[in-house]
């Protein structure tokens, strides 16, 4: 996907939308009611998500294209907006039967009374166009409804393949806007697709886009995988692999479909995980009744051992700086988070509610641990690094598994049902603890991992 920087410069050629619309000045509210700025609070849940008009995106001329008509695109972008920016659980689109057709012209020229009696108090318009190299042209505007004035404005240019990118990216212009914080639609998720009896299961890496379109099967199940995570460039993923029944760390690289190993030993290895920079791997090894945490090359090596207490030393998550590393040890006599420096250096325990605590990992924006605790049920919580604020967001059976949003402001993780039958699907929740939603996937699934912000 190609980013237009000057929307402008892209618009220009078409004749509905021509330089004298474009640069027009939008009206302002009248002296002495000047409104406040339209934005939505990340705080408060869905008590009181924002109306949001979001109509199909128009098209100058109907062509169809290798992903459909230029005119039906137009629908199923609208309709990918609409979804992203109510799944964040902090907008109300308007619902289709208030939605009236939006002509090409009035993509920058909107009839704000109009929209204003839907009760919308933000509105999205865009269109679709067919490019002659093949590629199409999606343009995204959102406005101010009351103040009747545009507020933001992002072009975009995709292949045929991609075009739902250009939905969440529109998504994703009008959230950060909006919000204030970071975009997370564009992104995607690998897990571990899962089938059969639970003593047995058939377990194959997949991934797909973060709302559950374009799924691919990456493994055939020949072998169990578990505990899958993206590299930072997003061109791999790491993961541990049962092949030939020796628990090992592979590297399976995304365009070629080509996986190498990394670290195989007679002992168990597990959990691995990239640093920040994409150069090392941290994971956990067995050795002689020990479990401790190690670091090695991507491209293998000699690894390099980080913790020494008896016990197990396992599921390290870096600091998004690179220089701290969370993880959990029984080393007190139960399950517990402790966070040391990177060298294994300064190690100190930050948990101590009741119950077990497992699974942490990092937040992108560095302020927040997620975890798994383990009192009773399985809760997914969060707490600041120094291990202060703990919150839980979850209370299902068996919640564990957390990983985070480009953005650090959702959280994906899996829910397991209870009994021999019970099936596990991935779920999601905000910091709130609010706004929950299950991720449709096509199997059972576990082992979430969200990657980052795709370029």
């Amino acid at each position: 996907m190609t980013r237009i920087s000057d929307v402008r410069a892209l618009l220009l050629p078409l004749a509905l939308l021509a330089a004298p619309a474009l640069a027009q000045e939008q009206p302002a509210p009248a002296q002495g009611q000047t409104p406040p700025p339209l934005e939505v609070s990340v705080t408060g849940g869905i008590s009181a998500p924002m109306p949001i008009a979001i109509p199909a995106m128009p098209t100058q001329q109907v062509v169809d294209t290798a992903a459909g008509a230029t005119d039906v695109l137009g629908r199923q972008l609208a309709e990918i907006v609409a979804n992203d920016l109510r799944g964040s659980g902090l907008f109300t689109p308007v619902a289709p039967a208030q939605l009236r057709p939006v002509a090409f012209p009035e993509v920058n020229a909107p009839q704000f009374d109009y929209w204003g009696g839907t009760g919308a108090q933000a509105l999205v318009q865009g269109f679709v166009r067919a490019n002659g190299d093949g590629t199409l042209t999606v343009g995204c505007y959102l406005y101010d409804v009351f103040s009747k004035v545009e507020l933001a404005r992002q072009g975009f240019v995709v292949s045929p393949g991609d075009w739902r990118r250009a939905g969440h990216k529109c998504a994703d212009t009008v959230y950060a806007r909006l919000t204030g914080e970071g975009p997370y639609f564009d992104s995607r998720v690998v897990y571990v697709a899962e089938t059969g009896p639970k003593a047995k299961r058939i377990k194959r890496l997949a991934i797909m886009d973060q709302d559950g379109a374009n799924h691919r099967f990456l493994t055939n199940g020949q072998s169990i995988v578990l505990t899958p995570r993206f590299a930072p460039n997003q061109q791999s993923i790491v993961y541990m692999s049962y092949l030939g029944r020796i628990p090992s760390i592979y590297v399976y690289d995304i365009g070629s479909g080509r996986q190498r190993l990394v670290v195989q030993n007679v002992a168990t290895t597990f959990a691995p995980r990239f640093s920040p920079d994409g150069r090392s791997i941290l994971f956990s090894m067995a050795q002689a009744g020990n479990t401790d945490l190690y670091r090695v090359s991507v491209t293998g090596g000699t690894p390099q051992r980080l913790t020494t207490s008896p016990g197990i030393d396992t599921g390290g998550s870096y600091s998004p700086d690179g220089r701290r590393i969370v993880f959990e040890s029984d080393r007190s006599g139960g399950q517990q988070l402790y966070v040391m420096a990177a060298d294994g250096s300064d190690q100190q325990r930050i948990s101590f509610g009741g119950g077990r605590y497992a699974t942490p990992v990092w937040s992108p924006r560095g302020d927040q641990i997620a975890f798994t605790r383990l009192s009773g049920n399985f809760r997914i919580g969060i707490m600041s690094p120094s291990g202060g604020d703990e919150k839980l967001l979850t209370d299902s059976w068996q919640d564990e598994g957390p990983s985070w949003s480009p953005n650090g402001r959702v959280i994906t993780f899996y829910r397991a049902g209870r009994g021999s039958q019970g099936k596990a699907d991935l779920w999601s929740v905000d910091l709130t603890g609010v706004n929950e939603r299950r991720i449709p996937t096509p199997l059972d699934g576990s082992d979430p991992a969200w990657g980052p912000l795709r370029p």
